[in-house]
């Protein structure tokens, strides 16, 4: 299991723990996590899933590609850290990995 923490707007912090292989967003959103509402289930098609990964998580990641780019133009807040959820797929090298939720995603 893949240990995953959210920060929520208001610093509410929620830790789930969810199968190596689940996206960010679906983890979010299969633990009722405030913030993050994945509309399009994951297909890079929106940006609903909107986060911020904490900046000592980032040089683990995959580099965001164009599309998930492109996507982020749309994402209301957009900053440092600024990912897609559905695009972050949980491995055991991001385990404990720490994300902040947006005010909202509309």
């Amino acid at each position: 299991m893949i240990k995953v923490t959210f920060i929520e707007h208001n610093g509410t912090v929620r830790s789930v723990e969810v199968a190596e292989g689940t996206s960010m967003m679906e983890a979010a959103v299969g633990n009722l996590v405030p913030g993050i509402d994945g509309d399009c289930g994951g297909a890079c098609a929106c940006a609903t899933c909107h986060l911020f990964v904490e900046p000592e998580w980032l040089d683990k990641l995959v580099p965001a590609e164009d599309m998930e780019k492109s996507m982020l133009e749309l994402a209301e807040g957009g900053g440092p850290g600024s990912r897609l959820g559905c695009q972050i797929k949980l491995s055991k090298a991001l385990d404990g990995i720490v994300a902040r939720t947006p005010v909202g995603q509309h």
